[in-house]
């Protein structure tokens, strides 16, 4: 289903809503920053516990759409929201695991190039009153999978990461791999392919404006 279907499913009649339960679940993944940070960085730190909230956030990263296109919850707040939610816990995430050590330097870096210049482009292209532009599929599944690789890393490094009595360090560090490598492509891939798209996107609003 496409962002136009999406919101076809709203009704003409109904007000655009702030108070929805995607809404809902992007404010409580916001929240679960802070908690984050306190897990990696305080004392005692408690890594285990912080890879677990981070890869669950991640998880649930496909839960508040799903809900608002099958129960007729799009709203222009949520077309914003989500997408905040994602770059902030993913940005969040990759600066705290850099910093902790977890992950290598340059995968770090290729995530924050990345996303800080997707975010400066949107801040850019609103500021000049270009169209807004739609996530794209591609660049949804390489933010899902790199929600998953960090969290990896991260447990990677968590000598108190057990379940169900086995300690799965090994294992995270080689599905971290798994998960970064498609995360990243894909991801590079829908920063690049939106440089066309946002040029098309400007001159719409410039014709819009005009109208």
């Amino acid at each position: 289903m496409t962002s136009a279907d999406s919101a076809a499913l709203v009704p003409a009649d109904v007000p655009d809503r702030i108070l929805t339960v995607p809404n809902l679940i992007s404010v409580i993944r916001l929240l679960c920053v802070p908690l984050f940070l306190w897990l990696l960085f305080g004392h005692p730190v408690h890594r285990a516990a912080a890879a677990y909230l981070l890869g669950g956030l991640g998880a649930t990263d496909f839960v508040d759409g799903y809900i608002a296109r099958h129960y007729n919850q799009v709203s222009t707040v949520g077309k914003v929201l989500d997408p905040l939610a994602d770059r902030l816990l993913l940005g969040v995430g990759v600066i705290g695991i850099l910093i902790d050590g977890a992950v290598p330097a340059w995968i770090a870096w290729a995530t924050i190039v990345r996303e800080v210049g997707v975010s400066l482009g949107v801040v850019l292209l609103a500021a000049l009153g270009a169209k807004r532009i739609d996530v794209q599929w591609a660049g949804k599944a390489g933010t899902f999978g790199l929600m998953f690789a960090f969290p990896a890393f991260l447990g990677g490094h968590a000598p108190d990461l057990a379940f169900f009595g086995v300690h799965w360090a090994t294992q995270c560090r080689g599905f971290a791999w798994f998960c970064v490598v498609p995360g990243l492509a894909l991801a590079w891939y829908a920063a690049l392919t939106y440089i066309p798209r946002g040029r098309e996107a400007f001159r719409e609003g410039r014709v819009g404006s005009k109208a």
